[in-house]
């Protein structure tokens, strides 16, 4: 792995999109030679991974969470924990428990 190769993977999301925004505006503004433009656009190509790196990251942090809550949301309809073991959505009781007036 090549230094610029590690200073790239250190990178967090912000640093690596910043930069990949002004490589991209250098390829499009400048008259780079072509071996400039090769050089930028490689560096652009290794940003991308970066960005793609955490963006999947977070992906999979939001879709953990979402499964959590959902898991959660089940266990409690289905009388789980905080319910009573009853189903009843926390209040503890049935409406058919409450005694007639009358």
């Amino acid at each position: 792995m090549s230094e610029q190769d590690t200073t790239t993977a250190a990178l967090g999301y912000e640093q690596a999109r910043d930069e990949l925004i002004e490589v991209v505006r250098r390829l499009e503004t400048s008259g780079a030679t072509l071996e400039e433009s090769l050089a930028l656009w490689e560096r652009g190509e290794e940003l991308a991974r970066v960005c793609r790196h955490w963006l999947e990251g977070a992906r999979r942090r939001l879709d953990a969470a979402l499964a959590a809550e959902e898991e959660a949301d089940a266990a409690e309809a289905a009388g789980g924990p905080g319910t009573g073991g009853r189903g009843t959505g926390g209040r503890g009781t049935d409406a058919g428990d409450e005694p007639d007036e009358g």
